[in-house]
């Protein structure tokens, strides 16, 4: 099998809005498993779409010579899918069994090709991904985030593509997950793209490529060295600018000097002239003379600060811009140690036995993470909790107003702009001051304009934590459920401060394990074999 290569050939993407979100991208995609990084909104999912032919871009073209299995960030499985519908190989299932029950039909056969032993490889990557419960018919409705994503990813596996791109795969999957992920793409020996935050799956990268206000440029090696490469670069770059600048400063002095010194002898000639009273038209000549080389200084010196300038320009260009993002603290709701929140003798819908019944008080100040593997329950507890879903038996009481963010980001309406549900939810602050906020997270005037919908993944998170921090009324209790998806790593060392800055209880539900360690929690709540065990923070997890 020849290899596969994705090109890009001067690419260039101009938003319906008229703003260019890339331009001239030229680079060769190959055999190398290469991860793609970039701040939130940069344009890596529509490179992404670009280069699995879902969008077109507006200039240049992009060339693929073999065939491209492209997966998502966000799954979202039609009405009554299956999996087998969601690993993409259900039209090789129903071939397999109209020619079992005595087809002839070419088209059949067509659509198995070669995969004779689908239903063993399906069942066989289920296993192997720690979904020895679900089959091919298992409703993709009853399946968790980290499920979906995990049953997507064998998809990616079975498609027998030349070339994948993953966009941000390890969203919603548990440390199984992750582990069989890594292991996975280890052994994929054709062409892989990830977009992904995730640096431990970046580490296993051969490579690395960013996109930036300066376009894509690519640096041999895993996450580390790029992150080495990138803060030396940065710092050349940085020690340029200041060079450059302080050459212009000095210049400028110079030239200041240089313009003070003619104009003095050109006052002291007029002075001379008329003290020897010399003759008028002698005097306007001299006059002449002098303005016209003063007219010409002014014009090199114009020429060379503009020179200096364009130096200072370019080499600002070479810096990154680092945007700061800052996210307000919420109002303390006053909630000292009082019960904020409580489940007694809970029986939870849609849950495996060991995890399905729950006793829990939750106090004012508690800072809870919620942890245990895909599929135990941990989304259905906070739905449960934040009132989203009744449970099926035993009875819940929340004192004080809860906050809820979901994986699915539901809370925001995709076809409102991000101004307008801020508004909405906080009638204290006025437009300006709402614009500064959000601006402060990093969505600037254009983003906050457009509806929602519109936004990437990252943009849209911080749009729906403004909406849930920035309310009136500030919550007593805080559930969000894997927070840290979709954000470039400022974006998530912003949220880590707010949260350690949120005075009420906050309950987070999260794989990620270095975004958890810098929230100070004080217990954990475990989902495990004995069901659930709420224990302090000192207590080790289990492996």
């Amino acid at each position: 099998m020849a290899a596969c290569f994705l090109s890009l050939e001067g690419v260039s993407c101009v938003l319906p809005t008229g703003e260019t979100l890339f331009s001239d991208l030229t680079e060769t995609f190959d055999q190398r498993h290469t991860g793609l990084v970039g701040r939130n909104g940069c344009g890596k999912t529509v490179l992404a779409r670009m280069l699995a032919g879902q969008l077109q871009p507006t200039h240049g073209r992009c060339v693929c010579t073999g065939t491209v299995h492209y997966l998502a960030q966000q799954v979202s499985p039609p009405a009554n899918a299956t999996v087998a519908d969601l690993a993409g190989v259900q039209g090789v299932l129903d071939a397999l069994q109209r020619i079992e029950a005595g087809s002839v039909a070419p088209a059949d056969f067509d659509a198995v090709a070669d995969q004779w032993d689908m239903p063993q490889q399906l069942q066989l990557a289920l296993t192997e991904q720690g979904l020895t419960h679900v089959s091919a018919n298992t409703p993709a409705s009853v399946l968790s985030g980290g499920e979906l994503m995990r049953v997507c990813l064998i998809g990616a596996q079975l498609s027998q593509a030349d070339f994948l791109i993953l966009d941000e795969p390890t969203n919603h999957l548990d440390r199984q997950g992750r582990q069989a992920l890594m292991d996975g793409l280890r052994h994929w020996k054709r062409g892989l793209l990830v977009i992904s935050h995730d640096r431990q799956l970046l580490g296993g990268m051969d490579r690395i490529v960013e996109l930036s206000p300066l376009g894509l440029r690519s640096y041999g090696g895993s996450y580390a060295f790029y992150a080495q490469a990138k803060a030396k670069e940065q710092a050349a770059a940085l020690a340029e600018l200041d060079r450059a600048k302080l050459e212009r400063r000095r210049e400028q002095q110079a030239l200041q000097q240089q313009r003070e010194r003619q104009e003095k002898r050109q006052a002291s000639g007029a002075r001379d002239g008329k003290q020897a009273n010399q003759a008028k038209i002698l005097l306007d000549r001299q006059k002449a003379r002098s303005e016209q080389s003063m007219g010409k200084l002014h014009r090199q010196q114009a020429a060379r600060q503009a020179e200096l300038a364009e130096r200072v320009r370019e080499a600002a260009q070479q810096v990154v811009p680092y945007l700061h993002i800052h996210l307000h603290a919420p109002a303390a709701p006053g909630v000292a140690q009082r019960v904020v929140a409580e489940l007694n003798r809970v029986a939870l819908p849609w849950v495996p036995p060991k995890t399905r019944h729950i006793s829990l008080q939750v106090r004012g100040q508690q800072r809870i993470g919620l942890v245990g593997p895909n599929g135990c329950g941990k989304s259905t507890l906070l739905k449960v909790l934040a009132g989203r879903v009744e449970p099926v038996s035993g009875e819940r009481e929340v004192r004080g107003h809860v906050a809820y963010l979901d994986q699915t980001l539901d809370t925001l309406d995709p076809q409102r702009t991000v101004l307008e549900q801020a508004m909405a939810v906080n009638r204290t602050l006025n437009e300006g001051e709402q614009r500064m906020r959000l601006a402060q997270l990093g969505l600037d005037a254009r983003k906050i304009t457009v509806p929602s919908g519109c936004l990437s993944g990252g943009e849209r998170l911080k749009a729906a934590l403004a909406c849930l921090l920035y309310a009136d009324t500030p919550p007593a209790l805080l559930l969000l459920d894997e927070p840290s998806n979709h954000l470039d790593l400022p974006s998530l060392q912003a949220l880590e401060r707010v949260l350690l800055s949120h005075p009420g209880a906050l309950i987070v539900a999260s794989h990620d394990e270095a975004f958890l360690a810098a929230l100070v929690l004080t217990h954990w709540l475990v989902a495990g074999e004995e069901g659930w065990d709420l224990r302090p923070v000192l207590t080790p997890l289990p492996p």
